[in-house]
């Protein structure tokens, strides 16, 4: 199996899609590989502007973004991706703790925010509580366009009677 498709089978069957956006090689790699050991897929950028090229090619379920990057701060990246992807879980990162990059992240739609060195722990937890939620969510409104279309169907089939 090449190395394109086998990719693509990992993303299917894995826990969920993560893209990790830092500048810093060793926190990708480190994350990359603790995320890869618990099942999930992950792609790895390190400025905003692929970060957005990547969400535009791809769907991620969650995003772990560094606040400080190169070309952008974290928190308009924040903006930036919720367009391009709303239902995508962000994940702050920042070895910059201030209240102010707290409450703008937050404002700006992060699901959470973890000061660096991060705890892998508490990590896992979150994005494992995270996706678990936006699954569910998946299925309870996929359910309810089953109950939609289903009585929809009803009503027309029994208005041509």
């Amino acid at each position: 199996m090449g190395k394109q498709r086998k990719s693509e089978v990992n993303a299917l069957t894995s826990k969920g899609r993560i893209i990790i956006v830092d500048d810093d090689n060793t926190i990708t790699t480190s994350l990359s590989i603790l995320l890869q050991s618990e099942g999930y897929h992950t792609d790895v950028v390190h400025t905003g502007k692929e970060a957005i090229e990547k969400s535009h090619a791809n769907i991620y379920d969650l995003a772990i973004l560094d606040i400080k990057l190169p070309d952008v701060e974290g928190t308009s990246l924040l903006t930036s991706l919720r367009e391009t992807s709303p239902k995508m879980i962000k994940i702050m990162l920042t070895g910059y703790p201030m209240l102010d990059n707290a409450v703008t992240s937050l404002n700006q739609g992060a699901d959470a925010y973890f000061i660096k060195p991060v705890d892998p722990t508490k990590l896992l937890e979150t994005i494992k509580d995270k996706i678990e939620k936006q699954k569910a969510a998946e299925v309870a409104t996929e359910a309810n366009i089953a109950v939609f279309l289903k009585s929809k169907t009803e009503r027309l089939l029994s208005e041509l009677k």
